[in-house]
C-alpha cells in the first residue's frame, strides 16, 4: 500500500472518530484524533491480525492503556472489517458492544 492511501484510511479512521463521539453526545475526541495515524499504521501496516480470523494463532495484540481515546481503537477496528462501521454510532450506548 502506498503513503496515500494510508492517509485516507486515517482520514476514515478521523471521521468514524467524530461521528462516534457525536452520537455518544459526550467524549474527548482530541485524543483519539491525535493517534488516529499511528492506530492506523498499526493495524493496516504493521500489525499481524486477520479480521476473518480474530482468535488466530501468533496474532499481536494491541492495548490502549489511555482509554478515553477509545474511540480511535474502535474506529480502527471498524474500518479493518472487526465489525460494521455503522456500529460506532452505538458508542457509549446500552447494549453496545463499544
Amino acid at each position: 500500500m502506498e503513503t496515500k492511501q494510508y492517509q485516507e484510511i486515517a482520514s476514515r479512521v478521523r471521521v468514524g472518530i467524530v461521528k462516534a463521539v457525536h452520537s455518544a453526545g459526550s467524549g474527548h475526541p482530541g485524543g483519539s484524533l491525535s493517534a488516529a495515524d499511528i492506530v492506523t499504521a498499526l493495524y493496516f501496516k504493521e500489525m499481524n491480525i486477520d479480521p476473518a480470523n480474530p482468535k488466530m494463532e501468533g496474532r499481536d495484540k494491541f492495548v490502549l492503556s489511555k482509554g478515553h481515546a477509545a474511540p480511535v481503537q474502535y474506529a480502527a477496528l471498524a474500518e479493518r472489517g472487526y465489525f460494521p462501521v455503522e456500529d460506532l454510532l452505538t458508542l457509549r450506548k446500552m447494549g453496545s458492544k463499544l
